[in-house]
């Protein structure tokens, strides 16, 4: 997909598995697995999908996925899966090399969109983009640094202390334009201060949506997921956003669905329903 000056490509890097009756908060499961069929253990099958952004002399990456430092136990917990492909395989396969990339938009730091951020080496773990600044939102990294109970197990300092050390996170105060073309909105029901890139030329329009609408069925309202900190605030954050997707006929990237990469919603006179899938 061609948007103003930048290439944009969806790139996969492995799979997982989470609850599906934690991706789906109070939809019952007769509702939800229609769609989304759960394993024996109650697990969905997630996609861990990226963005990648090439123009205005950047290359830049929305998320990192899972990666792949994880011991035998993490990965069978999450049901991790990077025998198909992985971020660095995907990338090449656009002709990016790790060297390559010169940002890394991290929508959140929660370890399936992080984790990649970072990898491990003879060193100890280092960036995974040696050149690259990593651009996440001061007020998420400040409840990362310092999470509650609730939500401690979602952050592993692993995936983002060593970009501090490095010097090579950047904190972002809130929504603004990073690149030409390429702004962040925030949204803080799923996670304080999660970002969400939009990139329009003023006739396209894409918003990657992360965990405010992470699979295509989290169009609908009600679909907010267990994980949410403050759902009731995630309701109200995607009916401001789905208003707008539906009148302004934007592309919603889903970085987790397994089947469909991008689409549009549609309103009815009973709220918004998935519309029509997008090849990216």
């Amino acid at each position: 997909m061609k948007i103003g000056s930048y290439e944009l490509h969806a790139i996969e890097t492995g799979t997982f598995a989470l609850d599906g009756g934690a991706m789906f908060g109070v939809v019952p499961k007769p509702l939800w697995e229609k769609a989304h069929p759960a394993d024996g253990r109650n697990r969905i099958r997630m996609s861990a999908r990226v963005l990648l952004v090439r123009g205005e002399g950047r290359t830049i990456l929305v998320d990192t996925g899972n990666g792949d430092k994880y011991d035998a136990k993490f990965r069978e917990i999450y049901g991790l899966d990077l025998v198909a492909t992985d971020l660095d395989r995907s990338l090449l396969a656009h002709g990016v090399q790790p060297g390559d990339v010169t940002d890394v938009v991290l929508t959140h730091l929660h370890f399936d969109h992080a984790g990649g951020a970072t990898r491990r080496t003879a060193r100890g773990l280092e960036p995974s983009f040696p050149h690259a600044r990593y651009h996440v939102q001061r007020d998420h990294l400040a409840a990362a640094l310092a999470p509650s109970e609730r939500d401690r197990a979602s952050f592993l300092h692993d995936d983002f202390q060593p970009l501090i050390h490095a010097h090579q996170l950047v904190q972002v105060e809130g929504e603004r334009e990073l690149f030409p073309g390429f702004r962040v909105i925030t949204m803080s029901g799923h996670t304080t201060a999660l970002q969400c890139p939009l990139i329009s030329d003023g006739q396209t329009t894409l918003l990657y949506c992360a965990d405010l609408i992470p699979l295509h069925s989290h169009c609908q309202l009600p679909w907010i997921m267990g994980y949410d900190l403050r759902p009731l605030v995630t309701l109200e954050e995607k009916r401001k956003v789905l208003t707008r997707a539906a009148e302004e006929q934007w592309v919603l990237f889903f970085e987790h669905d397994p089947a469909i990469a991008a689409g549009r919603v549609e309103r009815t006179d009973r709220g918004f329903r998935f519309g029509e899938q997008i090849a990216l």
